[in-house]
């Protein structure tokens, strides 16, 4: 059976704190996302707890009538509980060496494992096409995984959503980025 795993990067935010909302544009990114999936039969959809990962998929879920499941493992990664004016500099250095680690925060590895551990589970489930729904920086660590050439560079380029689709087939993964700003791609 070939499986698809959609990989939602969260829509617009006001900030970065795990309260922070969706702005306006990305309410309304969020009500696209339901076009965008509407071909798309969906049997789960998984979101981290920080609201603007739930706010993108409300609609979705309110259209698909499926209840939003939510796991710690999809929250952003903590580079540190300090703040680091060289923030950029230090989340660059970490994508170099995956066991690097600065102070309260997790390494790249860190990280990477909690999410990997969601979608593996995901590719062992019963479930056909799941949404997982989480941030930027975790997200870039399991698209790493799965392409070794996915870099900071790639994170760089991200966009607010974005959305890739994994596909295991039988036991071969393969990954796409699905989502396009200038030419909104329409799943199949």
């Amino acid at each position: 059976m070939q499986k698809k795993i959609y990989i939602v990067r969260h829509c617009e935010a006001q900030g970065q704190p795990s309260e922070s909302p969706l702005t306006e544009k990305g309410l309304k990114q969020a009500k696209y996302l339901v076009d965008f999936f509407s071909n798309a039969k969906l049997d789960r959809i998984i979101s981290s707890p920080f609201l603007r990962a739930i706010q993108s998929v409300e609609p979705l879920c309110e259209k698909t009538k499926i209840k939003i499941e939510i796991d710690e493992r999809l929250s952003e990664r903590t580079l540190s509980t300090m703040d680091l004016p060289d923030w950029y500099e230090k989340l660059k250095a970490t994508f170099n060496d995956m066991e690097l680690k600065f102070e309260g925060g997790e390494s790249s590895q860190e990280a990477k494992n909690r999410i990997v551990n969601v979608v593996e589970e995901v590719f062992k489930s019963g479930t056909k096409n799941t949404v997982i729904v989480s941030h930027g920086n975790i997200i870039s660590l399991l698209l790493m995984n799965y392409n070794s050439d996915f870099d900071f560079e790639c994170w760089k380029n991200l966009s607010n959503p974005d959305v890739f689709q994994i596909n295991c087939i039988n036991n071969e993964v393969i990954l796409e980025r699905i989502w396009d700003e200038d030419k909104i791609i329409k799943i199949n």
